[in-house]
């Protein structure tokens, strides 16, 4: 028997096997840990610029930062974004392709939908990228620690 989702269900599914496939990265722990540390930032700041400049705008630049650098976490995250929005299957915004592309070429009401898609699906991989990615911010200390539970 099938097993049907929602919509949300199926972006929370898809966002967590991108960061579960980041989690088994290549490289020794300590670059892997930086990389996917500076890939969750990308991903925190992507849903303000989308909604600052637009899809097209943030994926330019997501392309201009990485400088075909195909290691690039900005090129990572691009193709993370291009995999979801850009598929065969039913519900995808665009067909398979180049997802900067697809937004040059397409109409306006697609447009539209494409960047309502991609912040709906953005919300699920921010999230778990946080949790999963990011290495914990580096306090003052014992010290500052205990102050800040006394205060």
């Amino acid at each position: 028997m099938a097993v049907t989702r929602t919509l949300d269900q199926t972006r929370a599914a898809n966002a967590l096997d991108v960061v579960a496939k980041l989690r088994q990265g290549s490289g020794d722990r300590q670059d892997r840990s930086e990389w996917n540390d500076r890939y969750a930032s990308y991903v925190e700041s992507l849903p303000a610029t989308i909604l600052t400049c637009g899809l097209g705008q943030a994926c330019a630049m997501l392309l201009a930062a990485a400088r075909g650098d195909a290691k690039d976490p900005h090129l990572a995250l691009y193709r993370h974004l291009q995999g979801w929005l850009c598929r065969n299957e039913s519900g995808a915004v665009y067909p398979a392709g180049d997802l900067l592309e697809a937004v040059v070429n397409g109409d306006r009401y697609l447009y539209l939908r494409a960047q309502a898609e991609a912040l709906a699906w953005l919300q699920w991989l921010k999230k778990l990228a946080v949790a999963y990615l990011k290495r914990p911010e580096r306090t003052g200390g014992d010290a500052g620690d205990s102050a800040a539970l006394q205060g």
